[in-house]
C-alpha cells in the first residue's frame, strides 16, 4: 500500500488537547499562541514541542480567541432577486481582492436587516472583525443596531437615518453623474428624455442610487427645460428591451435616454434596434455603468464609468482602519467619475 505524508500525519487537535499534552491549563496555551502575558521558558517549549509533534494549525475561532481578531470581513449584500447580478458580482469580487490585499477573508451575508438570521449571526456572534454595507437604504435598518452596538461597519453608499458625518463611507454622487449624463444631452439639443431606472421594489424599499440617480435628472431635467419620464427596469436584457416599447409609446419625441441599470443595457440596444431607431443617428445613450459594461455594447456607451475596484478597495482600507484605530475621526469618500465620451451620443435628431 503507498502511504503519503498526509497519511502520516498525526489527526488535528485543539487547544484543550494541546493543553491536555502539555500538562497545562487551555489559558497558558491561549497566553502561548498570542504572547498576551508572559509564560516561563520551559512550558513554552513544552506547548511548542506538543504543536509540532501533532501538527497543530488553529482554527479561525482559535484565532480569535488568542488574537482578538478573525482576520474575517462580512459583506452584507441582500439582493432583490434570487441571484446576484454580473454588475453586483463585480462590487463583491472587488471587495474580495481588497481583502485578500490585507491578508483578510470575506464572509458573504444577504442579510437585509437586524431582524434577518444571517445579519444576527454575522454580528451578534462576532464571526467577523467588521461589516461592509452594500444596497444602502433610506432609513436603512441595519445601520442603528450597528451603531448602537458599536460594531465596526463601513458603509458602500450613504444612509439618510444617520448623520453621515458619524460613520465612515464610500459612495457615488449618483445625483451628480445623472445630472451631468443630462447637461450632456442637452448641449446635444436633445429635448426630450427618459431615464431607465431600476427596479420598482428598489425604490420602494427605498433604495439609495435609485432615488438619487433619479432626483438628479429630474432636477437637471426641470433646470434646463427639459422632457424627462422616469421609467422603472428589471435587471436583465429582456427588461432593457421591454422598456424601449413603454418610454416610446409614452413620449414618440423621446430622442435619448439615461440609464441606471448596467443589466439591462444590451437589452436596450436590442429594443432602439428593433424600434427603427440607430444609435447615435436617431437616439442618444448615455448612463452611469461600470467602464467593461458600457464597451460591451456597440456602439461603446458614453458616461460615468462605475469604478468598482477602487471602491471596494476604499471600502476595505475605511474598515480595516476603524480596526486598528477605533477612536479615530470616521472618514468618508464621495466619488464622481467624469463622463467618458464613446460613440452612443450624438446631435438631436432633426425631427422635421
Amino acid at each position: 500500500m503507498v502511504s503519503n505524508r498526509f497519511d502520516q500525519q498525526p489527526p488535528p487537535v485543539n487547544i484543550g488537547e494541546i493543553a491536555r499534552l502539555a500538562g497545562v491549563s487551555r489559558s497558558t496555551v491561549s497566553y502561548a499562541l498570542s504572547g498576551k502575558r508572559p509564560i516561563s521558558d520551559r512550558t513554552r517549549q513544552r506547548i511548542q514541542q506538543v504543536i509540532e509533534d501533532r501538527g497543530f494549525q488553529p482554527n479561525a475561532s482559535a484565532r480569535a480567541l488568542a488574537h482578538g481578531r478573525t482576520r474575517t470581513l462580512g459583506l452584507v449584500f441582500p439582493t432583490v432577486s434570487r441571484r446576484y447580478t454580473d454588475m453586483q458580482l463585480d462590487f463583491i469580487n472587488s471587495v474580495v481582492d481588497a481583502a485578500a490585499a490585507h491578508d483578510h477573508d470575506i464572509l458573504l451575508s444577504r442579510g437585509d436587516g437586524d431582524g434577518d438570521d444571517s445579519f444576527r449571526r454575522l454580528v451578534g456572534e462576532r464571526r467577523v472583525d467588521g461589516a461592509l454595507l452594500m444596497e444602502i437604504r433610506a432609513p436603512d435598518p441595519r445601520v442603528e443596531p450597528l451603531v448602537r452596538s458599536g460594531f465596526p461597519f463601513v458603509s458602500m453608499g450613504r444612509t439618510e437615518n444617520t448623520d453621515t458625518a458619524t460613520l465612515s463611507w464610500v459612495d457615488l454622487d449618483f445625483a451628480e453623474l445623472t445630472a451631468a449624463c443630462v447637461r450632456h444631452l442637452g448641449r446635444l439639443g436633445h429635448r426630450h428624455l427618459a431615464l431607465v431606472g431600476r427596479p420598482r421594489e428598489l425604490y420602494d424599499a427605498g433604495y439609495v442610487p435609485a432615488l438619487r440617480g433619479r432626483t438628479g435628472f429630474l432636477r437637471a431635467t426641470s433646470e434646463l427645460g427639459l422632457t424627462g419620464e422616469v421609467h422603472h427596469c428589471g435587471d436583465d436584457a429582456a427588461s432593457g428591451q421591454a422598456v424601449v416599447a413603454r418610454l416610446l409609446d409614452r413620449d414618440p419625441r423621446t430622442t435619448a435616454v439615461v440609464t441606471l441599470n448596467e443589466a439591462a443595457l444590451v437589452g436596450l440596444y436590442r429594443g432602439l434596434g428593433l424600434a427603427g431607431r440607430s444609435v447615435p443617428g436617431d437616439f442618444s445613450v448615455t448612463g452611469v455603468a461600470a467602464a467593461r459594461w458600457a464597451e460591451a455594447v456597440t456602439p461603446m456607451m458614453t458616461g460615468a464609468d462605475v469604478p468598482s475596484d477602487l471602491m471596494g478597495r476604499l471600502a476595505v482600507d475605511l474598515l480595516l482602519e476603524r480596526l486598528d484605530a477605533p477612536a479615530a475621526a470616521p472618514r468618508q469618500h464621495l466619488l464622481t467619475p467624469p463622463l467618458t465620451p464613446r460613440a452612443s451620443t450624438g446631435p438631436a435628431p432633426d425631427r422635421n
